[in-house]
């Protein structure tokens, strides 16, 4: 296989931007829908912060080469030609490694793929603010979630026991224009495949369990779109029953939705496009179900 060609280095400016373009290549053959979206993050954030100096902008104009090029690869993809179907694909990916990473530490387990996964999440839950800003439940999860890379890092490194769980995290800041500049350690700062680290994430599940994000679907995909070297053999799934009432229901003509109703119903029938993505039909299921009694009712 023919090596990559090397990219322009990366300049000093966009030092925040570098985690998220190393996830980008990270997930170039695992999720490309992932890295099309990082990109575009690193994009957009890059011309805020220089797009006038002739090494910036002669980074973004090689960032813009790779983005239509992926553009093209992925033709007429959902997740990139539907903004709706693409924030539910990379917001659901992200919470996905929250809760992995979250379950392995309230077990009490800690180690670099859980580390790895907290600081991953937090960095797609940046890129979501290309669809917009981030909600409420994003922005704390964000946080907690660079919060718990960090502070498990450091306990690590120096010898300690974490304790598991938000115990600690009084006072913590979470500041953009210091995210990643202490973890993980920097790598080599010239952005091409050669130089970006791997991580092993061969075996990771995501095991169904009480620590969810409120803001997840119904239930956790049993596909966590991360490689495997084993092979799972599909296992039979619980679909939700149908509540027999809803094969009749008609909207009522005094029913009066309101913005935040819409909204909501959106964001039903975007997570239940997202678990079908994942052959998840109990999940898709209750999601349709939700947006049915609510569009019909005005009321969940």
């Amino acid at each position: 296989m023919a090596a990559a060609a090397a990219g322009p280095p990366l300049p000093p400016q966009f030092k925040s931007l570098q985690h998220h373009l190393r996830t980008a290549q990270e997930h170039e053959k695992r999720d490309p829908v992932v890295t099309y979206y990082c990109r575009l993050y690193a994009m957009q954030t890059g011309m805020k912060i220089d797009s006038k100096s002739p090494e910036c902008r002669k980074f973004l104009s090689k960032l813009m080469d790779q983005l239509e090029s992926l553009k093209k690869q992925l033709g007429d993809c959902e997740s990139i030609t539907q903004e709706v179907v693409g924030c539910a694909h990379v917001e659901n990916y992200a919470l996905k490694m929250f809760l992995y990473a979250d379950n392995e530490d309230r077990a009490g387990k800690f180690h670099k793929n859980m580390i790895k996964s907290f600081y991953t999440a937090s960095l797609l839950l940046d890129t979501l603010s290309v669809f917009g800003e981030l909600t409420e439940e994003n922005i704390h999860y964000r946080k907690y979630a660079r919060w718990k890379a960090t502070y498990i890092h450091n306990c690590l490194k120096n010898g300690e026991t974490p304790q598991a769980g938000p115990v600690g995290m009084e006072g913590y800041e979470d500041e953009d224009e210091e995210a990643g500049s202490s973890f993980p350690p920097t790598q080599p700062s010239t952005y091409e495949p050669g130089n970006m680290p791997t991580t092993n994430y061969s075996g990771i599940q995501i095991p169904p369990g009480a620590h969810a994000p409120a803001n997840t679907p119904a239930e956790v995909p049993h596909n966590t779109g991360v490689a495997s070297s084993t092979i799972v053999q599909p296992t039979p799934q619980n679909i939700a029953p149908v509540d027999p009432s809803l094969y009749s229901t008609v909207s009522k003509g005094d029913v009066r939705l309101t913005p935040e109703d819409f909204t909501r119903a959106q964001k039903y029938c975007k997570y239940a496009g997202s678990a079908l993505q994942y052959e998840d039909v109990g999940t898709a299921v209750q999601n349709l179900q939700k947006a049915l009694k609510l569009l019909t009712t005005g009321r969940e």
